[in-house]
């Protein structure tokens, strides 16, 4: 591994404003975790400072110990309990530089070599509030990451013809045709697997909202970015590797993601559209409850709304 010395931005060090603040948000993340960190180095090449700060949300696989034995020496914040994604987000935004772009990763990422400086040009050079890279699979497959905001449309699109069928034919959430991953674009939002927030940003936007817990709150962040006047950009000019198992599966968080999907929508749309959004989400999962509990779970999601969320998660676990 190559010297840290001229890069790492450490906390006791001089406050020096940091190029880029990388956020890892970790939950029994163990055997991900060390190959995302081992990556940092090379991917940021090019980047003059950075830190790295990996918030814990109580693991009890050793996540926050591994992050503390890693030569990169990350900040290593223990939360104590499951706070959530957007909450993680957040405290590592407060401990980072405040000059710092935010780069947010997920635990089963790992970076091509130079994969950050294309990012943090295009916030130099642009209007973007925030970049994201281009997304493969293990099996060297583009991952779909870029959305559209969801609409009755993409709602009922995904349905009616599935996810997958959706996607290819550019109707649904999911942007799956494979054009679209050849070249730079602005997105209207992008999972949150690699985020790179501007600095700029950081301080108009604010904080992320932390009610979402799991899933739809990079949907909201996003578009109080647009609506913000910046642009979510698309830089197919940086890679990265996802692993795509680092927050889990199973029914309950499959239930989570249907419910904020719906919440997210009824926030910004009347009660009789949000019924209709509502009515397509609950037949497309309806229709595949044979498949497995998974969308029997979602199916009761969406027709019984989640009140909170700590209780949810703790009714069902197990």
């Amino acid at each position: 591994m190559k010297s840290l010395a001229d890069n790492v931005l450490y906390p006791f060090g001089p406050i020096a404003a940091a190029s880029v603040a990388v956020v890892i948000v970790t939950f029994n993340s163990a055997d991900a975790l060390p190959a995302l960190l081992d990556s940092l180095v090379d991917g940021l090449e090019g980047v003059d400072r950075f830190e790295v700060i990996v918030v814990d949300n109580d693991s009890k696989d050793g996540s926050a110990e591994i992050a503390q034995q890693h030569p990169l020496r990350p900040t290593v914040i223990q939360t104590g309990r499951n706070a959530g994604y957007a909450a993680a987000i957040n405290i590592a935004s407060r401990k980072a530089n405040v000059g710092a772009h935010l780069l947010i990763l997920n635990p089963d990422l790992r970076l091509y070599p130079g994969a950050v400086k294309p990012l943090v040009e295009e916030v130099a050079t642009s209007k973007a509030g925030v970049v994201v890279p281009l997304n493969y699979k293990e099996d060297g497959s583009i991952d779909p990451t870029l959305r559209r905001e969801p609409s009755i449309i993409t709602a009922w699109a995904d349905s009616i013809l599935g996810g997958k069928l959706a996607a290819r034919l550019g109707l649904g959430e999911i942007v799956g045709e494979v054009g679209q991953y050849d070249r730079r674009r602005s997105v209207q939002w992008a999972t949150g697997s690699a985020l790179l927030v501007s600095s700029e940003v950081r301080k108009i936007v604010g904080a992320w909202d932390e009610s979402f817990f799991l899933y739809s709150e990079e949907v909201d962040y996003q578009r109080r970015i647009r609506e913000a006047g910046y642009d979510i950009v698309y830089e197919p000019r940086s890679k990265v590797v996802h692993a795509c198992g680092g927050s889990g599966t199973g029914p309950r968080l499959f239930a989570l993601l249907t419910a904020n999907r719906i919440r997210y929508y009824r926030r910004h749309h009347g009660a009789l559209r949000t019924s209709v959004f509502k009515l397509g989400v609950a037949i497309g999962h309806a229709a595949r409850s044979w498949r497995g509990a998974s969308h029997r779970a979602a199916l009761v999601s969406a027709l019984v709304p989640i009140r909170s969320v700590a209780a949810f998660l703790e009714s069902t676990r197990g």
